[in-house]
Formats: structure tokens, C-alpha cells, sequence
């Protein structure tokens, strides 16, 4: 879609200025309050291809995941001070009618202009990868009952189903952490989560990118079990410290266990990625 939208620009010069003027009609953005005793730091809710696409609302959202959303890059391609992970806003827009996913992306890059003077560069770098395909015998996902399923949110509830699992009222995944003997067990249960989805979950405990060529299109309801990195993490009450020379084994570990229980594959690669560095930000947004 973005290549096609570049190759219109080369024919219609008024395409040069659409980045600049696609804005939300209206914009709320404040910092949060201070957290209560379980916050929950989850999605933007609304937008194009929900049920509310003409509004968008995200709590506790952090300014360094508004960037990522805004410009569609993991964690592991940004480049920004730690303090944009702990800063957090409360935000409220108005999409303008019919307004697509990718101009919503655009409104959220000149929110972030405006409101943040933000300020950033792209580099291409070669990073290490994973490459998601489809393992021999094929894949083991369960397709979801209600693929146009929101993103959920707490309740207050804390509801566990038969198997221990939480109650999700919307799709998502969690991730629980347990012992298992003195190992550390990660269980992720998910709903509702297409393969690029899946990918990017993944990736969050890889601790890079995964690249899904899977060509599956569906949306997968699945539970996961593997061994959790927890290297550079505060490790809580109960579980032991990872060693200083097994920082590979928790990624081959992930690795076989979602082609075991996934029927995905997981394969080590390198490749050039779109990086961005973030050259300035403000903390406090100007006036709504």
C-alpha cells in the first residue's frame, strides 16, 4: 500500500503535501495520572477496521509506543532516550470519516510533530533476525471464533478459565511467568492475533525483529509455553537469575517450542532493517 501510494505521488504533485495535512479533527493528549496499584499499559482501542473507526482512545499509552505504532516499527528498531519508555499519556482522537489505516498512521506522525516536536532520522541497518514460515507437516493454529474481535482490557475481574488461563474480553496475549522446578516457564495464551501480530509478540521475547513469511492471512487463538529470557530484566521474588553465558538458550528454546506446538518455524537470518532515531522530544505535549 505505501508503494502504491509513492508511485501516485510521481503523477500527482498535490500528493507531496497530503502527509502534511492529514490530521485528526480533534486531538486530547495529557499526561497520565500517576498508576494505581495494577496498571495496565494496553493498545490503542478504535480506529479504522473496528468498530469505532472514527474514534481512538489509548490509556497509559507510552510516548515510545506511540512512535512505534505511528511509524510501524518494533522496539528493537528505535533508537530513543529510556525516558520516552516511562513517560505516559492519556489520548483521545477524532478520525476523520473513511480515513484509512495508513492515513491514521500519517495523523499520528504530525500528532507527534505538533504536540511533541518530535524530531527523528531513519537509518538502514543489518540486524539479526527471525524468518516465521510454515514448519514441515504445517501449521498447528486454531483460527479464532470472532476474527473483527477488539483489543481487550482488564475488567477487574481477574477471571482464570479451566486451565488457569486468564479471561481475555478482546484479543491479545498474555504472558504469565511461573516456576517449574528452578526454571523460569513463560506461558503466552493469545486470542484473536493475525501472523504479523504473532510475529511482533514473538519478538518481544526474542529481543528482535521476526519477519513472518508465512503467507497465512487468518487470525489464531493459541497457547504457548517455552523458557523466558529474563537477562536485562528485574527478576521478581521466587525466580532464579539467568546466567551470564545462556543469553542464546531461552531463543532456541522459543524456537523449538513454537514449531513444536505452533507448527512454526523459526530460522535464525540476517537482514537491513528500517532503524529510527529519535533526535528530540518533548515531555510535556502542548495545549489541546
Amino acid at each position: 500500500m505505501k508503494n502504491a501510494i509513492l508511485s501516485a505521488c510521481l503523477f500527482f504533485p498535490i500528493c507531496a503535501t497530503l502527509g502534511q495535512n492529514l490530521t485528526f479533527e480533534v486531538a486530547s493528549v495529557r499526561p497520565s495520572p500517576p498508576p494505581g496499584p495494577h496498571p495496565f499499559y494496553g493498545p490503542a482501542r478504535g480506529g479504522p477496521g473496528t468498530n469505532d473507526p472514527e474514534r481512538i482512545t489509548w490509556s497509559n499509552a507510552a510516548l515510545r509506543a506511540i512512535i512505534m505504532g505511528a511509524y510501524d516499527v518494533q522496539t528493537f528498531q528505535l533508537i530513543a532516550p529510556d525516558w520516552l519508555s516511562s513517560a505516559r499519556y492519556d489520548i483521545a482522537a477524532k478520525v476523520p470519516a473513511g480515513a484509512t489505516s495508513e492515513q491514521v498512521s500519517v495523523m499520528w506522525q504530525n500528532l507527534l510533530k505538533d504536540r511533541f516536536g518530535l524530531v527523528l532520522h531513519h537509518e538502514s541497518k543489518e540486524l539479526p533476525v527471525e524468518v516465521m514460515t510454515i514448519a514441515k507437516g504445517g501449521a498447528k493454529l486454531k483460527e479464532t471464533a470472532d476474527p473483527t474481535i477488539e483489543p481487550f482490557t482488564p475488567d477487574g475481574s481477574r477471571k482464570f478459565d479451566k486451565n488457569g488461563a486468564p479471561e481475555m474480553n478482546g484479543s491479545g496475549a498474555i504472558v504469565m511467568i511461573s516456576l517449574n522446578g528452578n526454571q523460569p516457564t513463560a506461558r503466552m495464551v493469545a486470542r484473536g492475533l493475525s501472523l504479523p501480530e504473532i510475529a511482533a509478540k514473538l519478538g518481544q521475547n526474542l529481543h528482535r525483529t521476526v519477519i513472518d513469511r508465512t503467507g497465512l492471512s487468518g487470525k489464531y487463538d493459541f497457547t504457548l509455553q517455552f523458557t523466558p529470557d529474563l537477562s536485562g530484566f528485574p527478576v521478581p521474588p521466587g525466580l532464579p537469575s539467568a546466567p551470564a553465558d545462556a543469553a542464546s538458550e531461552p531463543a532456541a528454546n522459543v524456537a523449538a517450542a513454537v514449531e513444536k506446538q505452533l507448527g512454526l518455524k523459526l530460522t535464525s537470518a540476517r537482514e537491513r532493517l528500517d532503524v529510527i532515531v529519535v533526535d528530540h522530544a518533548g515531555k510535556m505535549p502542548t495545549e489541546n
